[in-house]
């Protein structure tokens, strides 16, 4: 059956998914850490309120978390450092229009019940604002500090969005893995439109019939033009196939934004290092292969943050977040 959709051609979920994503539309967020730390992993957190409170004014559509619960040395990124529900709690009472997304959860580290709590807590003191990534995990060296294994992690992924499915429907009655309830007791409180919404990112160990069949929007890393329109062509059409309604598609973007407007692209890590008249081009071409949100990360970006920050919203917003 076909979910209920906006007035835009996505399902209609709650406010920060319904802003976000718009069919045959692209905007733009922005990565928490909004600030430069490309000298090491661990981000400063200097004025970070105030560069989210910025970027909500100035426009841009949302803003990403991550869950990291480990500095692991090898993968050189220790997110925002605070853990993201904490921090989605925060967000929901200094912020007051922009969406709050996490990219990802990493659903096989945490207990379900915890995840549902937590996520539809945001969701209601945020104003059902919340956007909710989640992810099998590629962190290995994390699972033995928690006792668990990196082998079923797939399996697991996909018991715990069950779980946390369940948890929006009043006295649900189900059983798995993580635990079960028989209908005598509920959990408060529902998210603010009785739905999360669960974007999954990359494969996550499940095959894309399964992500086709469950996912409110894919998460993909950015690709060559021509690959990455492949992908979303042979997704959308397996979306249909199921009977479902277009889903939306999201990709990060490490920038440096440059000074020149005219610099080409440089290849940085997922990203580039670039002048604004290129950066709004290559927008646009994510745009027309089907891209419907680009989160930016400003970690390696060299020029000052509220600087970049406002030549984004003066010169890229009013295409895309208008």
């Amino acid at each position: 059956m076909l979910e209920k959709t906006n007035k835009l051609g996505f399902q209609s979920i709650n406010k920060g998914y319904n802003s976000v994503f718009r069919l045959g539309r692209l905007s733009v967020g922005l990565v928490v850490p909004i600030e430069n730390y490309s000298s090491g992993a661990v981000p400063s957190m200097v004025q970070h309120i105030e560069h989210i409170q910025l970027a909500e004014e100035l426009g841009f559509s949302a803003v990403w978390l991550r869950d990291v619960p480990f500095n692991v040395p090898s993968f050189g990124d220790a997110g925002q450092i605070y853990d993201p529900f904490v921090y989605l709690g925060l967000l929901a009472g200094q912020t007051e229009r922009i969406a709050l997304g996490v990219a990802s959860i990493i659903l096989p580290l945490r207990h379900p019940a915890h995840v549902a709590k937590a996520a539809a807590s945001a969701d209601v003191l945020s104003g059902g604002r919340l956007i909710l990534g989640i992810a099998s995990g590629d962190r290995p060296q994390e699972y033995p500090a928690l006792n668990l294994p990196f082998a079923d992690r797939g399996k697991r992924f996909r018991e715990s969005y069950d779980y946390i499915r369940f948890m929006g429907d009043n006295a649900p009655s189900f059983e798995n893995t993580y635990g079960g309830t028989n209908g005598s007791i509920d959990m408060l409180p529902k998210p603010s439109s009785r739905k999360l919404p669960l974007l999954i990112t990359g494969n996550s160990q499940q095959s894309h019939e399964w992500i086709a069949q469950n996912g409110d929007g894919w998460m993909l890393y950015p690709r060559n033009a021509a690959l990455q329109a492949q992908i979303i062509k042979d997704w959308q059409k397996l979306v249909r196939k199921v009977g479902r309604s277009a889903q939306p598609i999201m990709e990060p973007l490490y920038i440096d934004l440059v000074e020149s407007p005219n610099t080409p692209p440089q290849p940085i890590h997922l990203g580039f290092r670039l002048g604004v008249n290129y950066l709004r081009d290559y927008l646009k071409s994510r745009e027309d292969i089907g891209v419907n949100h680009v989160a930016l990360n400003l970690r390696f970006n060299r020029a000052d943050i509220d600087t970049t920050l406002k030549r984004l919203a003066y010169e890229i917003l009013p295409e895309f977040n208008g």
